[in-house]
């Protein structure tokens, strides 16, 4: 048995607009909060409700006219839930209806461990308090929402099972579920389904200092945690292999994915002397040569190397006649080879003579080589194959032009090499031929994904069709606007911090049923450690305050058999990792 206090009646309202409800006199307007979670019980269903608006109503324009007096308090309270009220408007998001005979269902019985005996709804006229139990026999299915409860029916505060009935509990033996935060007005758990989350590409927004790393890091340690796919994290400013700085006005860091899961994460580094120097000893270093790049990788980062139309087209006939070293053969061709070059194949002097001279910068990043005998691409796909995950760290090749760069030609083979192991594993059903499920990691993903690139980057073409070679992308963005509207309605669970302007907004909700009522959810989010979830991984929108990435989460998360290892033990297990790195 439980008690709850009604805090207003529904008086009027529709499916697709929502619900207004009239509050009780005796409810504060102010402890009614945007993002807030309801329960309105029908006659029938129960209906789980956000808190979308909050307005004060009054019954006469007299009262507008004529306000009482700041120091007449006894006139405001004698007007208080007659002539002056609270209305809040409310928006369904599911609801808890009685199953049919035959059909699956749940009961909140079984959800908290407890028993409950007879189904009751009563209403104690003495202090206007309603109480009510659901049979454990007649278990409720979680619908959509299809109609709207009558009127003048109660509203209360939604319960901690109402909330695991919905989201679940992070121990659920049948599903992979993560606790990611906490309603933010109480203290339960929400959970998100990894399994749903790896199925399909997801990202992560915010405005700058909205905490999107740290997010991310809560992510990606969850699907770590629960084993729910391989990460392959391209880490633009060294945030999650190794330790980071934290936000805040005292500085402190916070520990990196290898320090949580030392046994299961591999660093690479595009800068060894910068990822030594952050006390990393044991990365592999990784270089790629000009053989690796193609014309395709050029076009993403033309605006960097400022690269023509022309300069692209005479890369092709360059690329056609020497195959994979053409970078190389460019570079050391003379003016008078070019010229003769001109004439033979028809290309351009001048083009190909800028695109020489632009190509040079290339030469002038620390993990360019113009041969490696070693393919440390293909070493990345054997730590992913044997289940490893890979944080790829720039260090101070952090710039946009070395940060596309890498991250294309890296992402291209990776393609290739999972499109080769699904059909594999599509002709022979074998499940040990069924590769590991893929999530690629990327910052400034508009950079890669906007309009007028995404149909050239591999990013766009795994996004759109990757999902069915299990490979899916986290993009992690301050400017979901300049994504493409085909990649951004492909995005299937969207974990959105603060965000002001009124693009991002609407870019947000791209492809989302009912996204107006959420709008002003996101725009009064708090700045620090809140965040809006909807999409594919969990089953209705959420506001939540997220999870603190601390001592008491590195305890929960973490490796903790590394923990309990003895200092000869945890050593002679640094010797045969940094052994299989060839050290």
């Amino acid at each position: 048995m439980r008690e709850l206090r009604p805090l207003g009646s529904v008086i009027q309202g529709s499916l697709s607009k929502g619900l207004e409800v009239r509050l009780h006199p005796d409810v504060l307007v102010e402890e009614m909060r945007v993002g807030k979670f309801l329960v309105v019980q029908g006659v029938r269903s129960r209906f789980f409700c956000m808190l979308t608006d909050v307005a004060l109503g009054m019954a006469s324009q007299r009262i507008v006219a004529s306000p009482p007096e700041p120091g007449n308090i006894f006139l405001q309270e004698v007007l208080a839930g007659s002539g002056t009220y609270g209305t809040i408007d409310l928006t369904p998001m599911l609801m808890f209806t009685p199953t049919e005979e035959g059909q699956p269902g749940f009961n909140f019985a079984q959800t908290l461990g407890k028993k409950t005996s007879g189904e009751k709804r009563q209403v104690s006229k003495s202090n206007g308090l309603a109480s009510y139990e659901t049979n454990s026999s007649a278990p409720l299915q979680l619908l959509p929402v299809k109609t709207i409860p009558g009127h003048f029916s109660q509203v209360y505060d939604a319960s901690e099972r109402d909330f695991r009935a919905v989201f679940g509990w992070e121990d659920d033996v049948q599903r992979r579920n993560f606790a990611i935060g906490q309603p933010i007005d109480m203290d339960v758990p929400i959970c998100i389904d990894l399994d749903r989350f790896v199925e399909r590409s997801n990202g992560i927004f915010g405005k700058s200092g909205t905490g999107k790393s740290f997010l991310t890091r809560l992510i990606l340690s969850g699907i770590i945690r629960k084993q729910a796919a391989v990460n392959l994290i391209f880490d633009m400013h060294s945030e999650y292999g190794w330790e980071a700085v934290s936000e805040g006005k005292e500085f402190s860091t916070v520990k990196g994915l290898r320090q949580l899961f030392p046994g299961q994460v591999q660093i690479f580094t595009l800068d060894p002397e910068s990822t030594k120097r952050r006390g990393v000893m044991d990365a592999q270093e990784l270089y790629i040569s000009f053989d690796q790049i193609d014309v395709e990788d050029l076009m993403l980062i033309s605006r960097e190397l400022n690269l023509s139309e022309a300069s692209l087209e005479n890369a092709i006939i360059l690329r056609n006649e020497f195959g994979s070293s053409w970078i190389n053969r460019l570079l050391q061709l003379s003016n008078e080879e070019i010229q003769e070059f001109c004439e033979v194949k028809m290309g351009s002097k001048s083009s190909i003579m800028a695109l020489q001279r632009k190509l040079t910068r290339l030469a002038e990043l620390k993990y360019i080589r113009s041969s490696c005998p070693h393919n440390y691409v293909n070493q990345i796909l054997e730590t992913i194959d044997a289940g490893k995950h890979v944080v790829i760290e720039f260090g101070s090749q952090s710039n946009m032009l070395s940060y596309m760069l890498a991250t294309n030609v890296i992402a291209r083979r990776i393609h290739a090499s999972y499109v080769r192991k699904a059909d594999r594993f599509l002709q022979s059903k074998n499940p040990t031929d069924r590769p590991h499920p893929l999530v690629i990691t990327i910052e400034e993903a508009h950079r890669f994904l906007d309009p007028a690139t995404a149909r050239q980057t591999i990013f766009g073409v795994i996004a759109r069709e990757m999902r069915k070679y299990f490979v899916t992308l986290l993009v992690v963005d301050q400017r979901p606007s300049g994504i493409d509207n085909e990649v951004m309605s492909q995005v299937g669970t969207r974990i959105t911090a603060l965000l002001n302007d009124e693009k991002d907004i609407d870019a947000i909700f791209t492809g989302v049923s009912g996204g107006q009522s959420l709008r002003s959810v996101l725009a009064k989010l708090d700045s620090k450690q809140q965040a809006l979830l909807l999409g594919h991984a969990v089953p209705m929108p959420v506001v939540v305050r997220t999870r603190a990435y601390d001592a008491q989460f590195y305890k929960e998360v973490g490796d903790t058999a590394w923990e309990t290892m003895s200092d000869a033990a945890v050593f002679k297990a640094a010797e045969a990792a940094v052994a299989d790195l060839g050290f």
